[in-house]
């Protein structure tokens, strides 16, 4: 998208992440996506932390304000995908695909062995995306370990297990 800068988050931007983040989950209950209790965004101090690990990178639109963000930690040798969101009247523009991009061109620099994510496997713009970026649903018996406890943990959160979907881009011969 003409006039997006991708780049690192900025400390006094970690605030209208999470209102980002907010903003664009009205989209995800919009489409029918079921949420054990209230919705609320990543803390400022989870923000924090995925931001010292260099793994809080936005998208800067015009003024060089945030319309979107991806969060992101190393797991088990991956890159795991915490959090991607882009403003509603901004999505389908191309800004959630520059953003997972630049966190695979992450993980690649950091030498790590694959991108996995959980998504919600019936939302039309969440699962068809990340296959669209080469990511795929691994059999339970090749479920990386760490993923399987992220996925675990959402179910036992409340998110519904027939929804849940476990993902993953994996490098090379992995």
């Amino acid at each position: 998208m003409n006039g997006v800068t991708i780049r690192n988050a900025r400390a006094g931007e970690l605030e209208a992440l999470r209102t980002i983040e907010m903003d664009a989950v009205i989209a995800l209950i919009d489409a029918g996506v079921p949420f054990p209790g209230e919705p609320h965004p990543l803390s400022s101090e989870q923000l924090a932390a995925y931001r010292a690990d260099g793994l809080l990178i936005v998208a800067a639109g015009a003024e060089d304000t945030p319309v979107g963000f991806v969060a992101a930690e190393e797991i088990g040798g991956m890159l795991y995908i915490a959090e991607v969101d882009v403003l509603r009247r901004l999505q389908g523009k191309g800004i959630g695909r520059l953003l997972m991009q630049a966190a695979i061109d992450a993980a690649r620099s950091r030498g790590l062995s694959a991108v996995a994510l959980t998504t919600d496997r019936f939302v039309v713009f969440n699962y068809p995306f990340y296959r669209s970026l080469g990511f795929v649903e691994p059999e339970a018996k090749h479920m990386p370990a760490a993923l399987r406890a992220v996925l675990d943990a959402e179910i036992a959160n409340g998110m519904g297990a027939e929804r849940r979907a476990g993902m993953v881009l994996r490098f090379g011969e992995c």
